[in-house]
């Protein structure tokens, strides 16, 4: 119980660092540094005198109230920056702080068993409604289960909290907000966008100078090429490729979707709108071709043309799967963000090279949300029929 409490800890910081929660972070980390601490020793001194693994005694108890003391006097920050968050993570920072107390009495061989077995209590029922209530609201995006308002809240008025800002930040439901973004993409911007698997750079296929700058903001390999989304197969099939039965079978079946598509490149591109840009996405003979499955993204498609799009983390570094990361990391290089809160998957599309599809078949080039598997089955499914 003591390894797995420990774990459970230091696997909620993780995640918590995972998603710019650097206060959560910093909480669960010092949790788990305090549970092991605490279950370890207090069961290894539980047992009978002969049984004892550990020696807390008279003069041999120093090192262990002085790290319960420094555990007391870390948790106490906590419970003030937790003050400013929600009600569950302050009573879950207090219930902590009442341990560390229980700690420090038990090495100084003063520790009530009643007073320990409330503090347990009260901190397994906070432990389970807070997992509980953050599982719940992560599953349905409602607060079925409240957390509570911060106690301490920062007042500021609404032009205060956007000033800070980098760069045009508008919300994904506004039309409003879509629009800004559509007109800023149009001039030759570069902005973060939602897609259906995690946010993304989008230049307008229509500015080469708009793409060459998203390989700048991402200091990424010029040798790396750019897709492009469209917001529907009907696009593609207006502009007339030379596309065999079989791909645009395979197509129909992955569109919209998590999947993207290798294609052979042509001078029908510049029928599908990508103008001026047609030399800097895809490769010299290919073009990867994706449909999202967000509706935002399509109708901000429908409104600009072909993107070109590529995911919006410096090369190298994970995925953004939250517009508040990618405007922190990159924001101060970006003419906007949409803001559409948490990606709905936290890895990038599966890419597939159907290039030599009616000769050899497909090959999975990146593995991505979509799993090889199901797509080497959607394939043999399409090639049987």
């Amino acid at each position: 119980l003591i390894l797995i409490g420990g774990f459970v800890q230091l696997l909620a910081g993780f995640l918590a660092f995972r998603k710019y929660d650097h206060l959560g972070g910093a909480a669960f980390l010092t949790f788990s540094a305090l549970w092991s601490s605490y279950g370890a020793t207090r069961v290894l001194c539980a047992a009978p005198v002969s049984g004892h693994l550990l020696d807390i005694g008279a003069g041999n108890s120093e090192g262990f109230t002085a790290g319960s003391v420094a555990f007391l006097v870390l948790n106490a920050f906590l419970i003030i920056l937790a003050s400013s968050f929600n009600v569950v993570l302050l009573c879950l920072t207090l219930a902590m702080e009442l341990l560390t107390i229980c700690f420090l009495l038990f090495t100084l061989e003063n520790l009530p068993l009643p007073f320990e077995i409330v503090v347990l209590s009260v901190l397994s029922v906070i432990c389970f409604y807070g997992a509980t209530a953050s599982l719940t609201n992560c599953m349905f995006g409602k607060d079925l289960l409240t957390m509570g308002p911060p106690l301490l809240a920062v007042q500021s008025s609404k032009k205060d909290r956007e000033d800070p800002l980098p760069c045009v930040c508008p919300k994904s439901h506004l039309t409003s907000g879509l629009r800004t973004i559509a007109e800023l993409l149009n001039t030759g911007a570069v902005c973060g966008v939602p897609t259906d698997t995690v946010y993304a750079l989008a230049a307008s296929c229509k500015h080469p100078q708009a793409i060459e700058k998203v390989y700048r903001i991402k200091d990424r390999p010029q040798e790396k090429p750019i897709c492009i989304f469209i917001s529907n197969l009907e696009q593609l099939r207006a502009a007339a490729p030379p596309i065999s039965p079989l791909l645009w079978e395979f197509m129909e079946n992955v569109y919209p979707g998590g999947i993207g598509c290798i294609i052979r490149k042509g001078e029908w591109l510049k029928k599908l709108g990508v103008g001026a840009g047609y030399s800097r996405v895809g490769t010299q003979d290919s073009i990867m071709i994706r449909v999202p499955d967000l509706t935002v993204l399509v109708h901000l498609i429908d409104m600009t043309g072909p993107l070109a799009i590529t995911s919006a983390n410096p090369s190298g570094e994970v995925d953004s799967t939250h517009h508040d990361m990618v405007i922190s990391r990159l924001g101060h290089k970006l003419e906007g963000v949409l803001c559409d809160g948490e990606s709905d998957e936290v890895v990038a599309s599966t890419v597939v090279n159907c290039t030599k599809i009616d000769e050899s078949g497909i090959t999975i080039v990146r593995e991505g949300c979509i799993p090889a598997g199901k797509v080497m089955q959607i394939f043999e499914r399409v090639k049987n029929r």
